[in-house]
């Protein structure tokens, strides 16, 4: 049941990476969210996308992330561009809806 990450790894300051999130079962149903964990710091809100494909975000991306879903795919994305070294955490997805499960994490660093 629990959602598998990829995307993820190191990438230079000013750079994109686009972040997976497959389910094991149907997504039609459920909200997906993306959260992050940096080292010392608490895991918090990146961004959701609700069934009906209403966005949110968290302050901090401002414009430099996009989340998408593709129900057909039972997939989530996170785009995410002009990368800065303070985006480096673990990214997490969540699945919402009968599921309710986390996947294991991605890392992200963001490095020159």
């Amino acid at each position: 049941v629990q959602p598998v990450e990829s995307g993820g790894g190191l990438v230079q300051p000013g750079g994109s990476l686009r972040l997976s999130c497959a389910a094991s079962g149907s997504i039609f149903a459920a909200r997906m969210e993306w959260y992050r964990q940096a080292p010392g710091k608490q895991r918090e809100l990146v961004a959701g996308i609700t069934t009906d494909g209403i966005t949110r975000y968290a302050d901090f991306v401002k414009g430099r992330f996009t989340i998408s879903r593709d129900n057909v795919k039972n997939t989530a994305y996170l785009q995410m561009s002009s990368l800065e070294p303070k985006n480096t955490a673990v990214y997490y997805c969540y699945v919402g809806g009968w599921m309710k499960s986390w996947g294991q994490g991605t890392q992200v660093t963001v490095s020159s």
